[in-house]
């Protein structure tokens, strides 16, 4: 035990190792909050391990919940405070249990340290020496920890982009030894996994899942990206680090994230060459939006994030030009909530091509977002629900109730984002009615 090391820990859990030990079991501060606390950062949550079975901590606290019980585990509430409590780890249920054994299970060396208040830091696989040199690395044998849990594979690169460490060379050979292991993990955990990558401080890490081979079975889709080279004079990248350099430059919001990852998937289905050699990718935004809907359902996102995801995809091409009608005819299709993702995705495809034209991309843009804010400002009509008139009006005209209506609707909506200053009653009425007469042509003042 290393009695230097101090950690400033909560009461709650002072309070649930003391009574632990007051009823001579052995009790101690384990996982990711030791982790974070070595490393000067926050910890989410606080994890104990003891050698009280699971009957004998639910006899010693009065409050307790069920949340593990087939992993050893049940929460302690202490003064509305929290805290999962775990026996020590074991190989078979008849070995004895202590923790030195409870470690020699935990993933990795950064994780398989433990600390009491009065005893310090145990940390028999030199953790604290490895979060020092920002180093991740299996404890014990690589290889029996990932057939344990394949998802560690996944976790270890995780770790590397969330802490900002490298995987040890032996450790990264035994991900890509056991890659293939990774497809009996289920969907939900890859995807968890994946998300947590993406929205690191370094998500360009996300190329250590090519590296150990486990991109292959998780994504192809993206892992066939990195073989599509562009050459074009707005592209210095393959598809894969293009995308990925977008990833680095949007927001941090989960369904952004997934957008820039897989928004030029389809560039692998889609690629020509033309007789000058410049590659061109005509259609591709389609073809993105289709691959991204088959993952994401594959990795089990809610419709919601799928439906969102896809939309952006769908339109992250559109040349939208830096003049009202052709805003106003962009937020009247995109929509007014997705507009505004919209322009960040684009500036962060900007953001990821040839720097060289960076500046004169940026600029059309920020004129589209001043575009949008007057369009805004001054509540101009972009749907059909802020015309003057609705189906009721039409009605009574002497339309019929149905498709009709709405056709006509759509039909005033076009003249109305190119002339706004025409959504008054009448003038929509007096339209209404030639487009009547006229069998439905476009009306023309």
């Amino acid at each position: 035990m290393n009695s230097n090391v101090k950690i400033d820990i909560p009461k709650e859990v002072a309070q649930i190792i003391s009574t632990l030990n007051d009823n001579n079991h052995k009790a101690y501060i384990v996982g990711g909050c030791l982790r974070d606390s070595i490393l000067k950062q926050q910890p989410k949550d606080w994890d104990i391990t003891t050698s009280a079975t699971i009957d004998q901590i639910k006899s010693i606290f009065s409050k307790t919940i069920d949340t593990g019980i087939k992993h050893g585990t049940v929460s302690v509430l202490i003064d509305k405070e929290v805290i999962e409590v775990t026996t020590f780890r074991t190989a078979h249920i008849e070995d004895e249990r202590c923790l030195i054994t409870d470690l020699s299970y935990r993933d990795f060396t950064i994780n398989a340290m433990a600390y009491h208040p009065l005893e310090g830091l145990f940390d028999p696989y030199s953790g604290i020496e490895d979060n020092k040199n920002a180093v991740i690395r299996a404890v014990e044998n690589a290889d029996d920890r990932f057939r344990e849990d394949p998802l560690r594979m996944l976790r270890a690169v995780r770790f590397c982009a969330v802490l900002e460490f490298d995987i040890e060379a032996s450790t990264l050979a035994a991900i890509e030894r056991n890659s293939a292991l990774i497809n009996n993990v289920s969907q939900e955990r890859i995807r968890d996994e994946l998300t947590k990558i993406l929205t690191s401080r370094q998500p360009y890490k996300f190329n250590l899942l090519r590296d150990s081979q486990l991109l292959k079975f998780i994504l192809p889709e993206f892992n066939a990206c990195y073989l599509v080279t562009q050459n074009h004079p707005y592209h210095i990248h393959n598809v894969a680090i293009h995308s990925l350099k977008t990833v680095s430059e949007i927001e941090n919001d989960e369904s952004l994230k997934w957008t820039m990852l897989l928004h030029d998937t389809g560039k692998a289905l889609t690629k020509s060459t033309d007789k000058k050699g410049t590659d061109h990718f005509y259609g591709h935004p389609e073809k993105s939006m289709l691959i991204a809907k088959a993952v994401l359902k594959r990795l089990k996102f809610d419709n919601k994030t799928i439906t969102n995801v896809c939309h952006l995809i769908k339109f992250h091409d559109w040349h939208i030009q830096p003049n009202f009608n052709s805003v106003r005819k962009a937020v009247s299709v995109i929509g007014k909530d997705n507009f505004i993702n919209l322009l960040k995705v684009q500036e962060a495809d900007k953001k990821g091509q040839n720097p060289d034209f960076l500046v004169s991309s940026l600029k059309v843009l920020y004129k589209i977002k001043e575009i949008y804010a007057e369009i805004i400002n001054e509540q101009q009509c972009l749907s059909i629900k802020d015309l003057k008139i609705n189906g009721n009006d039409l009605i009574s005209l002497g339309y019929q109730q149905g498709k009709e209506i709405g056709y006509i609707l759509e039909k005033l909506l076009y003249t109305i984002l190119e002339k706004p200053e025409l959504n008054t009653s009448d003038d929509l009425l007096e339209m209404a009615k030639y487009l009547k007469n006229s069998k439905g042509d476009k009306y023309d003042n």
